[in-house]
């Protein structure tokens, strides 16, 4: 067909095991230490033609670990860090609630909030993009999103993988990582059988 592709495409990624190393409740610039070709990989994915944006559950918020501010400037880190390895992010959302603590939320994944606020914000056509991440929480909230998924098996996503079937999630990829899903978003969509 050729020409300009009239809709925009995004990669919803995940950020904590699926971009950087896990930590439980990362809040120090020190302790972000981005997986091994993750920088890369969200350089292709761009190149593919995807926008690339984060979500990213933070309910150390909530707790009173670290403030709202904490998470931005971790994500300003992270966003310096990829540019400095030819990648970036076009955009990072974050929740920052814990339902027993701050009640109720709509953006906390598995709910799509965060996915649907930065598409309508971003006129982004959900159906042609990606969430990707390393939990069953992840592929549920792109699923309700109307994405299609992708379970990466690094930080909590070997462990997660045991559960899908229990939890009737089931993603449209499994990846070793987020390298391997940039090539598999390279090869272009399989046809559905």
């Amino acid at each position: 067909s050729g020409g300009v592709p009239d809709v925009r495409r995004a990669v919803f990624l995940d950020r904590d095991g699926t971009i950087v190393r896990e930590v439980n409740y990362l809040s120090r610039e020190e302790d972000m230490e981005l997986l091994p070709g993750a920088a890369e990989a969200l350089r292709r994915i761009g190149e593919a033609g995807y926008l690339r944006i984060v979500v990213t559950n933070q309910a150390g918020v909530a707790r009173g670990y670290f403030d709202e501010a904490t998470v931005v400037r971790l994500n300003e880190v992270l966003r310096e860090r990829l540019r400095a390895l030819g990648a970036d992010v076009e955009s990072f959302a974050y929740c920052p609630h814990l339902p027993e603590i701050t009640g109720p939320c709509d953006c906390r994944k598995p709910a799509p909030g965060m996915i649907l606020c930065e598409a309508r914000r971003l006129d982004v056509d959900l159906a042609a993009s990606w969430m990707v991440g390393d939990k069953v929480l992840d592929v549920e909230a792109g699923k309700r999103a109307g994405c299609r998924t992708a379970l990466v098996l690094t930080g909590y996503g070997p462990e997660e993988a045991k559960v899908l079937d229990a939890a009737g999630e089931e993603p449209d990829l499994v990846a070793e990582d987020l390298a391997a899903f940039a090539r598999r978003l390279e090869e272009g969509p399989e046809e559905a059988d």
